[in-house]
């Protein structure tokens, strides 16, 4: 079974070559994000939904409690550094490298070596306590691979919303996904999310031989 306790800062170095899955970049649109979530304006107005402690046998769960945990949210803040995109995350006091612009075993820590046209993604997860929201500061474009609920991932279930930066994307407890992956050098982003953080985690490359291509930019025909 894969390690469900990956370690998320390394040097690009330790991870091998892969050949790379190519993942569908699909405009955010109300229509389009619907099962997996929905835009919004105002994050004071945006609710996270918590999911109800599930009860350990067939004695439910009295009402109105279990799901009290309430949610958390700081800056998530994503950032290149040569070829590889890191994130932390202010609302769970997370450190991660996200991925990479190329190789890995080629990737430079210092200096960006070629365009950052796509993500080389090397892990995803969910959490089952609660949803989550990204909220742009910086009002510029940003990406965000996912895939809808369900322990049987593969990489042929997921997408990426390419989201123009003028409004927030809010996902559903369970929903599968990885940190915001700016277009630009650097963004910032509120994150809002259930309190309790619990994470289920799947390790792309080991579990399937391969990087998830996850591309920064639509072509302008695909702007609707």
């Amino acid at each position: 079974m894969a390690n469900s306790a990956p370690v998320y800062i390394f040097e690009a170095g330790t991870k091998p070559s892969l050949p790379l899955h190519h993942v569908p970049l699909i405009h955010a649109t109300e229509t389009s994000v619907q099962g997996y979530g929905a835009l919004f304006d105002d994050p004071e107005k945006m609710e996270i939904e918590i999911v109800t402690w599930p009860a350990q046998g067939w004695r439910p769960i009295d009402s109105n409690t279990g799901n009290e945990g309430g949610w958390v949210e700081g800056v998530f803040h994503g950032e290149w550094k040569g070829d590889t995109l890191m994130g932390s995350n202010e609302a769970v006091k997370g450190n991660y490298v996200l991925g990479w612009s190329t190789d890995p075993q080629k990737a430079s820590p210092t200096e960006q070596t070629v365009p950052r046209e796509q993500v080389l993604l090397w892990h995803f997860n969910y959490h089952p306590d609660g949803g989550q929201f990204f909220f742009p500061l910086d009002k510029r474009p940003f990406v965000v691979p996912v895939a809808l609920p369900g322990d049987d991932l593969t990489p042929d279930k997921i997408v990426a919303f390419w989201c123009d930066g003028r409004q927030g994307l809010y996902i559903h407890p369970g929903i599968w996904h990885e940190g915001i992956f700016p277009v630009s050098d650097y963004q910032r982003f509120l994150d809002r999310q259930g309190k309790v953080h619990a994470r289920v985690s799947c390790d792309i490359g080991e579990e399937f031989g391969v990087y998830l291509s996850v591309p920064l930019s639509l072509d302008s025909e695909q702007i609707q």
